[in-house]
């Protein structure tokens, strides 16, 4: 990383600063996905009700949400190199709390810890990922997002490696991957630091210099439209993050490690397709990308629940594979609306996103246990047809041209 001494300045992709930032963000979302990769185990040891299940997921989301635009905009205002060791270390703490944890209230606890860590780290790490990117914004976020995804993809297979055959208390073993973490996170903060130093001595921060693309009426309108879209994308993935494992034991009597490993394979699909949103969004758009992998999802979503075992982890793949390349394109049309307020949209979108998903997690373990867990899916299968709104959204390549 201090071989990067010489990128630290506008207008050069720091690829190495980029790929420092994916690695940081996996460990990161690696930490945060053990929580819902834990559910069947805290189910068990603390007989647990969906509904209890749902208010963990709530508790830890809106942590992870209701913070993020209040921190993106703080950090617009007072850029903090030493922020993401902070927020691991908020992470750190949670983890371990939630290896010993007793009660539910202990649980809510930690993983409020949690969610605090990631509301610190998200929006700074954006902003990070837009600065290093040296223009090449979508393939920027996307090795960004896809370090995340791939951390998320990680939680379930580690869960049913070294935790679901051991007990809980082995969640503490990861606190060696957050003490990594904030390693890592050092070099990172010390290049943001040469940057933020070059910036203010060529006085480039100006946000009175930089124009936005579209009138503030429609940048309004654009950005709720790009929410609608974040909402019924998060909802889908909420049923799934929280509820796979559940919906593959009940209906087809997986065992919780088997399912585990089909989790993996969904949350590995979203990492891949992370990986292709952004750079096919740099290429042909980022509204076209965010219409086919929203609306695109919903031939798959709709015929999942009627499927066999070996057909539902095909459609769950298929489902991570198209529908999770939208979100970096949403997040960089989003910024290119408001170029001088990256904490702040960075912030607001991935606020949003935990967010839709706490509330809809809560409500779905409410639903699953009233209704049963095969009444989620073929609610929650139409979803992705709210992608249709996507033609609503404004080409703003050709506006900036």
């Amino acid at each position: 990383m201090e071989k990067d001494a010489s990128q630290a300045v506008p207008g050069k992709t720091a690829f190495r600063v980029l790929i420092a930032l994916g690695i940081a963000h996996c460990m990161n979302d690696t930490l945060q996905s053990l929580i819902s990769a834990s559910y069947p185990i805290l189910k068990d040891d603390l007989v647990l009700s969906f509904g209890q299940i749902g208010l963990i997921t709530l508790v830890y989301q809106l942590a992870a949400s209701m913070f993020q635009p209040l921190f993106g905009l703080y950090f617009d205002k007072r850029p903090s190199p030493w922020s993401l060791p902070l927020g691991m270390s908020f992470i750190l703490l949670g983890i371990i709390l939630l290896a010993y944890a007793s009660t539910l209230g202990l649980v809510l606890l930690s993983v409020f810890l949690v969610g605090l860590g990631s509301s610190v780290f998200h929006p700074e790490a954006s902003r990070l990922t837009s600065m290093a990117s040296g223009g090449r914004r979508g393939l920027a976020q996307s090795v960004f997002q896809v370090g995340g995804n791939f951390g998320s993809s990680l939680g379930p297979l580690l869960a049913a490696l070294l935790i679901a055959p051991y007990g809980r208390q082995n969640l503490s073993l990861f606190a060696l991957l957050a003490l990594s973490a904030i390693v890592l996170m050092v070099p990172i903060a010390r290049w943001y630091q040469r940057y933020l130093a070059h910036i203010k001595r060529e006085e480039q921060a100006a946000p009175a210099h930089v124009k936005m693309p579209l009138p503030r009426k429609q940048t309004v309108f654009t950005i709720a439209i790009l929410l609608i879209l974040i909402f019924s994308k998060y909802i889908y993935m909420a049923s799934l993050t929280s509820y796979y494992t559940f919906y593959l034991i009940e209906k087809f009597d997986a065992t919780v490690q088997h399912s585990q490993y089909f989790l993996f394979l969904f949350l590995f699909a979203t990492a891949a397709g992370t990986l292709l949103g952004g750079p096919i969004g740099d290429r042909i758009g980022r509204k076209y990308v965010i219409w086919g992998s929203i609306l695109g999802a919903a031939p798959f979503s709709l015929l999942m629940p009627h499927m066999g075992l070996f057909w539902t982890a095909v459609f769950s793949f298929c489902v991570g594979l198209i529908l999770s390349s939208a979100f970096p394109a949403i997040l960089v049309y989003a910024q290119e609306l408001l170029p001088y307020k990256l904490g702040l949209i960075s912030g607001l979108f991935f606020g949003f996103a935990f967010g839709v998903a706490g509330v809809a997690s809560a409500v779905l373990g409410y639903m699953a246990d009233h209704y049963g867990i095969e009444a989620v899916y073929n609610v929650c299968a139409y979803m992705p047809l709210l992608g249709l709104v996507a033609c609503l959204l404004p080409d703003i390549r050709r506006k900036k041209g």
